[in-house]
């Protein structure tokens, strides 16, 4: 008989998970997925081209419903687990209805930051994070509602993108004095703000929302140096935090995320945890490809195979507002380092290499990131580069021609 698998989540962590499990681990566990959002799992990065009208909201569905369907498993969307009963493996849904698991996984995700200023509890303020954020943000874009995005992050940038290109006049403020300061260096930071700028999206550095005004509703933003920005409505995008209240109040041991171990385990024995929620070594990676390989961890290790999550390599490669972005590994460098740097401001492209004992260490490319991957694998597989060294700047096509073919 089939061990009863539960899900809690039915995100992108989540669709992995099943989809591993399905490779590894089929008639093993009946498995359930539970979800708070009323549809099927979707590319929640995909969130800012539906916003832009680059794509329909039914085609960023990961798996249509005879997929999962197809594989034994049942999907319930729309429903709110309150509570895990630990002792008894038991959940409530709603607060009323009971499920039993022999397996449970935590795929929770996480929560937008809503900054802690007087107003922020306005009409008129949201966040960007789920599809409902999107139908909500096509309505003011549409009556073309001035908006002021407050987060130049991955996710502040593709709300501001989005907004702008359904036409809402935008302002986008980052407290830093740079845009994407933990993925880009400064050069490649500057030149994105360019590019940003170029679609018609003001961007203002160095800017620390104080407060929103308003007499029930939004009407404008004052920053901490007194200037104030005019605005319709206000879209939090400074940040996430991991969804841990149900593991918590579940005696689930919980740092700033969920704690895991090395094969996803919590401090519950059969409860596993992963994805934005979980916390591995001290960090939560709060990125889609990090939630990839802990599911393809997990799901070995739930199969009786031997796995190990030994962390991951942090990459960001997509378009941010339209622009191709990617960076990896140490792309600062050090004492030690070395740096090559390609630029070229008129075409709007910026390549930056960081060599260190020989071998590629990081990354940041702007505009051309056709051989993104190629320098992800070098960085992750630690391959000397000394051979290539001359060439590798233009691209896998000219270093290494027998493999590229």
């Amino acid at each position: 008989m089939s061990e009863p698998l539960v899900i809690v989540g039915n995100g992108m962590a989540a669709a992995r998970l099943v989809d591993e499990l399905a490779k590894t681990a089929l008639g093993r566990y009946a498995v359930a997925v539970i979800g708070e959002e009323p549809r099927l799992a979707y590319n929640r990065v995909l969130l800012s081209s539906v916003l832009a009208g680059e794509t329909g909201s039914h085609e960023i569905e990961l798996r249509p419903a005879g997929w999962w369907r197809d594989r034994g498993v049942t999907v319930r969307y729309g429903y709110r687990v309150s509570e895990i009963d630990v002792g008894r493996r038991e959940l409530k849904i709603a607060g009323e209805e009971s499920m039993e698991y022999s397996k449970l996984v935590l795929a929770t995700g996480s929560t937008p930051l809503r900054l802690n200023v007087p107003g922020a509890d306005l009409a008129g303020v949201h966040t960007f994070r789920d599809t409902r954020d999107v139908d909500l943000l096509l309505t003011l874009a549409a009556a073309r509602k001035r908006v002021v995005v407050v987060g130049g992050g991955l996710l502040g940038l593709e709300a501001a993108y989005g907004l702008a290109k359904a036409g809402a006049p935008v302002t986008l403020l980052h407290l830093m004095d740079r845009l994407m300061e933990r993925q880009l260096d400064a050069p490649a930071a500057d030149l994105l703000k360019t590019l940003v700028e170029r679609k018609g999206i003001r961007v203002m550095l160095n800017a620390a929302t104080a407060r929103i005004h308003g007499e029930g509703h939004v009407q404008a933003v004052e920053l901490a140096d007194g200037s104030r920005i005019e605005a319709d409505a206000v879209i939090f995008a400074a940040g996430i935090k991991p969804n841990v209240a149900l593991a918590k109040e579940a005696g689930i041991a919980v740092n700033r995320g969920v704690v895991v171990n090395d094969v996803m385990q919590t401090s519950a024995s059969d409860i596993f945890a992963l994805g934005e929620c979980a916390e591995h070594r001290g960090t939560c990676y709060g990125l889609v490809e990090p939630a990839y390989e802990q599911a393809r961890v997990l799901a070995r290790h739930l199969a009786g195979r031997p796995a190990a999550y030994q962390g991951s390599v942090v990459s960001t490669n997509l378009k941010v507002s339209g622009v191709s972005v990617f960076s990896a590994g140490d792309f600062m460098g050090g004492e030690g380092s070395e740096s090559l740097v390609l630029s070229d401001r008129r075409r709007g492209t910026y390549k930056k290499l960081v060599i260190a004992d020989g071998r590629l260490t990081g990354a940041v490319l702007i505009g051309d990131t056709i051989d993104a991957l190629w320098y992800l694998e070098l960085i992750r597989n630690r391959d000397k580069v000394a051979s290539i060294r001359t060439d590798m700047m233009f691209g896998r096509a000219l270093a290494q021609p027998s493999k590229a073919a």
